[in-house]
């Protein structure tokens, strides 16, 4: 059992309250999973700065402290000896936040980081996203992230109460394994073996064990192939057995898609100022307006998608 909730923001004047309600529903969602929680925020100026590549890490993937135990400028000074060039790096908490110029891209910081850190984990990357991972309860992890202050114009999150893999960093939620994607999941794919082994012969290399990595991968893969989200997903349904609710965003989407008889719990509510969706009720109930949205329970196998 894991908790999801999902905001996308359609009125720039609520951007500044992103972090501040993307918060509320997460800790809603503790008793769904207290082992871990993590959240992907699009828009953030800090965290995402206009014409710069960022990516997110854990500096010691093994750690379960809400803290990474180093200084912002000694980080930044370890990867800009390792890249070459120079780094930003910004602490939030268990995860680090590395900014470089989007010309120089994702892959030459990646492999800085690794160098520097041979225990990271690489949580995220993106022209537009920052994903904050961690070990603990949702509400310390989001205090620690510094998530109330975030903006921007969407926020996924996660809590998690494992069931396919270890309490690390690495099995936390969200996945963000392509270019500003991140797919967040409660439930369990059944067949994730055989599909990641399908996934291997393409050449994807995967860095957990988790089942919801595979589903990531999986989407991430008919997308650079040219499939648009909802067709991806609709072979996604095809492909995973088990009982699912999957919520994918990227910078221009935000999407959801439950299994053939809805075994998980899911809740949306749609409002002129923002799409909301959560595991359960109670987390979407301290949004602005949430009495005049239009709330609905998901149906089987139906793609519900919204674009920017």
């Amino acid at each position: 059992m894991c908790g999801i909730v999902g905001l996308h923001l359609r009125n720039p004047e609520l951007h500044p309250r992103l972090g501040e309600l993307l918060t509320g529903m997460l800790v809603e969602m503790t008793d769904r999973g207290d082992e871990s929680a993590g959240v992907a925020v699009y828009g953030d100026p800090r965290w995402s700065p206009e014409g710069r590549m960022t990516v997110s890490f854990v500096p010691d993937s093994t750690s379960r402290a809400l803290s990474t135990g180093l200084a912002e400028q000694d980080a930044a000074t370890a990867l800009t000896d390792a890249l070459g060039s120079p780094v930003e790096v910004i602490d939030a908490g268990p995860t680090f936040v590395a900014h470089v110029p989007r010309d120089l891209g994702a892959d030459q910081l990646r492999a800085a980081i690794l160098a520097a850190y041979p225990k990271a984990l690489i949580a995220g990357f993106g022209e537009h996203l920052a994903v904050l991972k961690g070990v603990g309860l949702p509400r310390d992890l989001a205090d620690a992230y510094g998530l109330p202050q975030a903006q921007g114009w969407q926020g996924v999150g996660h809590t998690r109460m494992a069931t396919e893999s270890a309490v690390t960093a690495g099995g936390c939620h969200p996945y963000n394994v392509g270019l500003d994607q991140c797919l967040v999941h409660n439930g369990s794919f059944h067949n994730y073996a055989s599909v990641r082994r399908h996934l291997r012969e393409k050449g994807i290399t995967f860095s957990s064990e988790n089942d919801t990595e595979v589903g990531a991968w999986f989407v991430a893969d008919r997308l650079a192939q040219g499939y648009d989200v909802e067709t991806a997903l609709k072979e996604l349904l095809a492909t995973f057995d088990g009982g699912y609710t999957l919520l994918v965003s990227n910078t221009e989407s935000f999407a959801v898609v439950r299994d053939a008889i809805a075994l998980k719990p899911a809740v949306i509510a749609e409002h002129p100022d923002w799409v909301a969706m959560a595991s359960e009720y109670r987390a979407l109930v301290q949004l602005p307006g949430i009495d005049d949205a239009r709330i609905y329970e998901p149906e089987p196998e139906r793609i519900y998608a919204w674009t920017r």
